[in-house]
């Protein structure tokens, strides 16, 4: 057991499974009193399930932990603020917020329903920015607090995942948002993109690694380069074990990281990334208005020769 969070309250999010489960026993083991969320739904989300949460509060209680469950669902306003109210009535305030809760429902763009779209930002970023909302309010009053959202390189142009990438980068944008607006309130918030084996993806890492659509992998379209193999992997587990994201995320919220603010990581195969934040490749200026003959020449021009179709 370590103490990098003695003292804190941290509340974790989607935390009966995959990488919130790994998160919430990590934020134990360091000294936080953690309240482990989870709605205990199905992959698609239908249905509840209280069994999750408390699975993994009994973890945590037999490794001399301190935590609560809490099974309301942060897709609903009243869940976001009924979680965060839960951490107040079970230890007395919030300092730490993870959000791992989301769904996944797979198709492509032109076989995705409204249904289907709207389930999954409900289920995704709605889940991110309700219980944020109600946090930041109690962060605010108390001048100190770290943030980490889990969000997901499908935004980059996963491919069968239309409605998956649209909530992943929505999320992206909304932890952008918060962290410049309560950094100067001594609040962090930084987001995650994982690649580990969980249940909302069939398959192995490394088959969606590869992936069987046209175009760049997800790797290439990461930005990633050829990295090393784990031949061997040292610790328990294996390299695309869920756990495995865990360390990253709790680092984020300790007393040691109190300047890392509005930035993106990534964590694969033994491999922790950073994102470069989004900018200004090239640009054309004219002082008025373009005319078509002038997109015929200088577009062409602002992406540069030999751009292969994505």
């Amino acid at each position: 057991m370590g103490n990098r969070l003695e003292g804190k309250v941290a509340v974790v999010t989607g935390a009966g499974r995959g990488i919130g489960r790994g998160v919430a026993k990590l934020m134990a083991e360091e000294g936080a009193s953690v309240v482990v969320n989870d709605l205990g739904c199905d992959v698609d989300g239908a249905g509840s399930n209280r069994a999750p949460a408390d699975g993994v509060v009994e973890e945590i209680r037999s490794i001399g932990g301190t935590a609560a469950a809490n099974y309301d669902d942060v897709a609903l306003m009243e869940g976001g603020e009924s979680v965060v109210q839960a951490a107040v009535d079970n230890f007395g305030r919030i300092d730490v917020l993870v959000t791992c809760a989301g769904i996944l429902r797979q198709g492509m763009i032109y076989q995705t329903t409204p249904e289907d779209f709207d389930a999954v930002m409900k289920h995704n970023a709605k889940a991110t920015f309700t219980v944020t909302k109600f946090a930041t309010i109690l962060m605010r009053q108390q001048r100190r607090g770290r943030i980490v959202h889990m969000t997901s390189d499908a935004g980059l142009g996963g491919v069968g995942v239309s409605a998956y990438a649209a909530a992943s980068e929505a999320i992206l944008g909304l932890s952008r948002s918060v962290s410049r607006a309560m950094g100067k309130y001594g609040v962090t918030c930084n987001a995650v993109s994982p690649m580990v084996e969980t249940r909302l993806f069939p398959g192995t890492v490394d088959e969606y690694r590869r992936d069987a659509a046209p175009g760049p992998s997800p790797d290439e379209r990461a930005g990633f380069g050829p990295y090393p193999p784990v031949a061997r992997w040292n610790g328990p587990g294996h390299p695309d074990h869920p756990d495995n994201v865990a360390p990253l995320v709790v680092y984020l919220c300790t007393d040691a990281a109190p300047n890392i603010n509005a930035y993106c990581f990534g964590v694969r195969r033994g491999g922790i990334f950073l994102y470069a934040n989004p900018g200004v490749d090239r640009q054309i200026h004219k002082t008025g208005r373009f005319t078509m003959d002038e997109m015929d020449v200088l577009v062409p021009q602002l992406i540069g020769p030999g751009l292969a179709s994505v």
